[in-house]
């Protein structure tokens, strides 16, 4: 993956995302929550997205704020590692509940948007419905019930 855009744009959810170690797991947030841009890239590169895959913004700052903190990104749902990302049926998948019945995704089309919209998949019938919410209105929602279930 060549393009990286954290360095050259505005942070727009990375602040966001850390502030959920505090919230959640009642512990300060430090480096070792996140991956690097060099270990992203080095994970992207060993994924089975095709090389010109660029990520939404909104999923690579999940991964520079949260990319080691399995205690967030694996409650109840399984947030995908970055060498886990895969694109089937035109959606980029990132996301699936821990009992495998539901995958949530991005399509392909909108993956140059920061924040695109949400779409939810019946993997047993392999039907797509939009959720209604970007992928960071779905994720924080998420993880707020969640960590309300606890």
């Amino acid at each position: 993956m060549e393009s990286h855009r954290v360095s050259s744009m505005a942070e727009m959810f990375l602040e966001k995302f850390k502030a959920l170690v505090p919230k959640y797991l009642d512990d300060q947030w430090t480096d070792r929550e996140g991956l690097t841009s060099e270990e992203l890239r080095d994970l992207l590169a060993d994924s089975e997205l095709p090389g010109s895959t660029q990520l939404p913004l909104v999923l690579e700052e999940l991964y520079l704020a949260l990319g080691r903190c399995e205690e967030i990104l694996e409650a109840y749902h399984f947030i995908f590692d970055p060498d886990e990302l895969v694109t089937e049926e035109g959606y980029l998948l990132f996301l699936e509940d821990e009992e495998e019945h539901w995958a949530w995704g991005v399509e392909l089309a909108d993956l140059m948007v920061p924040d695109p919209l949400v779409h939810r998949r019946n993997n047993d019938k392999h039907q797509w419905s939009p959720e209604g919410a970007t992928v960071s209105e779905f994720l924080f929602d998420l993880l707020e019930f969640s960590f309300e279930e606890d």
